[in-house]
């Protein structure tokens, strides 16, 4: 078996067979002794939905490729659907193709927008009822995003599911989950926690 070698900061400048490289991110090197970029995974640190009408992920870093919104009992203190916007340099707020259906006992209600990746939470917004789930954003090609979420509601038994996707102008670079009806922040968050983990 072959030695594997891990560098310091910086990349060798030839790369040789073998090599485990790390300069801000892992590098393998295979036989032919190209230099390929290894997955990396990093979570963030989580922020208090507990204020404000955004909650903002900045620095969002280039080699993502997948990004992953988790929610734990969040709620805001109005009735507006919630979304996830991002964009290259400030937020795009047009141009997204999103749906989210809400299911429970009493029926399904569908939500269609253009303003940025939607959650059904007007359905069942309460003072008790809070998000808890996943929402994904995954690369397609270039900078064109894809989305999908499970989510429930904490105390009405709902579920709630979609999709979405969005070509961005550049690079994204900033993330933010808003409480709106217009895709502008209105809505202010008064309970839970969201993080954010970067795969890429």
């Amino acid at each position: 078996m072959s030695a594997v070698i891990l560098t310091s900061d910086s990349l060798i400048g030839t790369p040789a067979s073998g090599n485990l490289e790390y300069n801000g991110q892992f590098y393998g090197t295979d036989s032919n002794a190209s230099r390929a970029q290894m997955e990396r995974i990093s979570l963030s640190t989580f922020q208090n939905s507990t204020s404000g009408t955004a909650i903002e992920f900045l620095n969002v870093p280039a080699w993502a490729k997948r990004i992953t919104v988790i929610f734990n009992a969040v709620s805001t203190g109005g009735t507006a659907n919630f979304q996830i916007q991002s964009g290259s340099g400030s937020y795009e707020i047009t141009g997204y193709s999103s749906s989210s259906v809400y299911l429970n006992s009493s029926g399904v209600s569908t939500n269609i927008i253009t303003t940025g990746f939607v959650m059904n939470y007007s359905t069942f917004a309460s003072s008790t009822t809070t998000l808890i789930g996943h929402y994904v954003l995954t690369n397609l090609t270039g900078n064109t995003w894809v989305g999908s979420h499970i989510l429930i509601g904490s105390t009405n038994g709902a579920s709630i599911s979609g999709s979405g996707v969005k070509a961005f102008s550049g690079v994204i670079d900033r993330l933010r989950i808003i409480g709106s009806a217009t895709g502008n922040p209105a809505d202010t968050f008064d309970a839970g926690q969201i993080n954010i983990l970067y795969e890429g």
